[in-house]
């Protein structure tokens, strides 16, 4: 069975828009060859638009199919989905028992140059005599088409039954005139940092510069350009990042280097600590005792005088309010509820935009909220991308893209509000920036075996194969390569789809719907440093087409809030990791570092494992590359607290039981299923953390200082340890 497909394509050469005409004449292929043809003619003289305008150039595409039989009677179609150009599926008729069937049908398309546009020409056969049920895919780059040329190309679709299918191209010059002009957009499409944070980064610049010269005992004023970016990184941890983050923070406080802070980055347990915090408009020129006891308060209430028949009934009409307003609720909202019912005021009205109120003068560092990105029928091996909640935007790394905090939630297309929802209360973000409901089996297998030919992840999946034109199209700079799309049999569909199903994620409306990726995206440098997903080869299959996100827990991957901190634009220099998860201490440090290895992102090697016992603090730095911060790490453990009560002063006899502080068995009362603290136990993990800042102040000042001359010229040096 021979098969041909027929396009026509107009081509635009400048910025507008372009349309496509496909006409198919198609003949199922069988034992079939795909041939196309690429014929262009000269472009017709410019036409004058309204307005005496020069309109702008366009193109055309036409298909044809024919087919010719060898095996078997079958009942074949073509059908073909350019998602830039349309969401609906064209196919071809399909015409019963036929050896030798025809179409004459035309279908068109109007298509846009200057986004990425991936032809997916799908071969189904429903008597099951071709494809055994399954249908061929061929995603071919419609950039590789070159104007001016016939060309006859052939895809292979299986080797067992040789089937190919022909496709013939013809291409020419359309003229239109554009006179809309671009509205703004609710959308904003940069990597720059928003002019909300820059204007923030230039008021706390005044005050880091001013606390890092008295704690340094600096003789001269820093200069702007001298001033490091220092910020926190906390990773989660439950109850238990709860409690600690404060700790830390107090004993920062005592150094008086909380003001050296620009950004306080956090994902899971501890983001309960700074939503609580930054509804206080200048929390970290306070004395935290009064908010660490506001803490301690509702750690050690009975939680469950949070489940009474009235606290019910309330969390009943709260989200009967949440789905009336426009969201859709699940599981993750109640866990938010609870959260704030017991660890904050419970009354579920403040919002991450009036967080602004808490840096609009750059009198606390910035705070950032960090979460994931997923798929359904993916682990997060597979596909995941970050994303990041600050007062000022809510925004994806990988694509640029951010709306303000405000506008979080709504429903968008083609970058513009099409139905505006009211700002969802921060309650309903504490659960989904720590939802313990997100995790799947296949994620749990990842953790024991991450290979890519793990039995899981190589029998479950659908076959890709990358496929050679022939003859081979003139390489051109930013198409992908062609791809051979095969999937995997129903049974196998099936397991997949169990192994991958996640108990609860947050579904919110996709900012990116509507939205169509650059025809060079793939060599951008900011798409690529996060490019890590096995779809980001494959635009049609990327976010842009998807109505709703599905927010995670970042802990079900690695339990770090590192990678906003990492953004260029940010140009931290010293980053304090701040490490309270479960297991090993060393764990989440050593995966980021791998992690950022493989992406290309500047970052220390870090290595523990020859450390049999942990020290409290240690500072990493690659003297071979100023773009990679400088780590202080800080292992949750308990070392010389134990014989110690503040720097410098032992304990006495009677104070020994006071520096008995497990945290790190099994039996450990901050273990992360426990909710609840005595009073006891949350004053000593508070003393604990607190003292292991203070203990290591030394360590952090020679970092400080460390950065400071880094900004100055200076010659490589290898990479080390502090």
């Amino acid at each position: 069975m021979v098969g041909r497909l027929a396009v026509r394509k107009y081509f635009c050469c400048t910025p507008g828009y372009s349309a496509a005409c496909i006409d198919p004449d198609t003949k199922c292929p069988n034992n079939a060859e795909v041939n196309i043809q690429a014929i262009a003619g000269p472009p017709p003289p410019p036409k004058k638009a309204r307005g005496g305008e020069l309109s702008h150039p366009r193109k055309y595409e036409k298909i044809k199919i024919n087919q010719n039989p060898t095996v078997g009677q079958s009942d074949c179609y073509v059908s073909l989905f350019l998602p830039s150009a349309s969401f609906e599926t064209a196919r071809t008729k399909n015409i019963k028992d036929c050896k030798d069937p025809v179409w004459n049908e035309t279908f068109c398309y109007r298509i846009q140059n200057q986004v990425k546009n991936i032809l997916e020409l799908i071969v189904h056969d429903e008597n099951h005599c071709l494809l055994d049920g399954h249908p061929f895919t061929v995603l071919f780059d419609i950039a590789k088409l070159q104007l001016g040329e016939t060309i006859c190309l052939t895809f292979p679709l299986d080797p067992k039954c040789l089937p190919k299918l022909i496709i013939t191209m013809i291409f020419y010059f359309f003229h239109h005139g554009l006179n809309a002009r671009q509205k703004e957009l609710d959308v904003r499409l940069d990597y720059e940092l928003c002019p909300d944070e820059k204007v923030f980064i230039q008021k706390r610049k005044k005050i880091v510069a001013a606390a890092l010269k008295r704690v340094l005992c600096m003789d001269n004023d820093l200069q702007h350009h001298e001033v490091p970016v220092v910020a926190i990184m906390a990773t989660g941890g439950g109850a238990r990042a709860f409690t600690a983050l404060h700790g830390h923070l107090l004993g920062l406080q005592k150094l008086n280097l909380l003001d050296c802070l620009t950004y306080i980055s956090g994902s899971s347990g501890s983001t309960w600590t700074l939503s609580n915090l930054y509804e206080e408009p200048g929390w970290s020129q306070k004395d935290l005792l009064g908010l660490i006891a506001e803490a301690q308060k509702n750690m050690s209430k009975c939680k469950l005088d949070c489940f009474t028949l009235d606290q019910l009934k309330k969390y009943h009409d709260i989200l009967k309010q949440r789905e009336k307003d426009g969201y859709k609720t699940c599981i993750t909202d109640l866990w938010g509820i609870f959260i704030d019912q017991a660890l904050g005021n419970g009354r579920c009205s403040s919002t991450l935009s009036e967080q602004r109120h808490a840096v609009n003068y750059g009198q606390n560092p910035l705070p950032i909220y960090m979460i994931l990105n997923t798929r359904d029928k993916y682990s997060l091996q597979e596909f995941k991308e970050w994303m990041e909640f600050t007062p000022f935007e809510v925004g994806l790394l990988k694509y640029g893209a951010y709306i303000r905090a405000e506008d979080y939630g709504s429903k968008f297309f083609m970058g513009r509000i099409m139905k505006k929802i009211p700002e969802s209360h921060i309650c309903f973000l504490k659960g989904m920036w720590s939802n313990v409901f997100s995790y799947n089996l296949l994620d749990a297998w990842h953790k024991i075996d991450s290979s890519e030919d793990s039995f899981w992840y190589s029998y479950t999946h659908d076959k890709t194969k990358q496929i050679e034109e022939k003859p081979p199209l003139p390489p051109v700079a930013e198409a992908v390569n062609t791809y051979l799309v095969k999937p995997t049999c129903n049974i196998m569909k099936t397991v997949r789809k169990v192994i991958t199903e996640r108990v609860s994620t947050s579904e919110v409306y996709n900012f990116l719907n509507g939205f169509q990726l650059n025809n060079g995206y793939l060599e951008n440098k900011n798409f690529y440093i996060w490019k890590d997903t096995v779809l980001d080869t494959f635009p049609n299959q990327l976010m842009t087409s998807l109505e709703y996100l599905s927010l995670i827990d970042t802990a079900a991957y690695i339990d770090t809030s590192y990678a906003p901190l990492m953004k260029p634009e940010r140009k931290v220099d010293v980053i304090i990791h701040l490490n309270y998860s479960s297991g090993s201490q060393t764990t989440p440090l050593e995966k980021a570092s791998r992690y950022f290895a493989k992406q290309g992102i500047p970052f220390p090697k870090i290595d523990l494992s020859r450390e049999k016992n942990l020290k409290e603090c240690y500072v990493f730095e690659d003297a071979t590359d100023s773009e990679a911060p400088i780590v202080v790490f800080f292992p949750l453990i308990n070392d010389t607290f134990k014989k110690y009560k503040a720097p410098g002063m032992k304990r006495g006899p009677t104070e020994m039981k006071q520096g008995e502080v497990d945290v790190t068995s099994l039996c450990s009362p901050y273990e992360i299923k426990n909710f609840q603290y005595t009073k006891e136990n949350f004053d000593k993990l508070i003393e604990l953390t607190s003292y292991n800042i203070q203990n290591n102040k030394n360590l952090i000042l020679q970092a400080l200082q460390r950065a400071i001359e880094r900004k100055k010229p200076r010659t490589k040096q290898t990479s080390s340890q502090i």
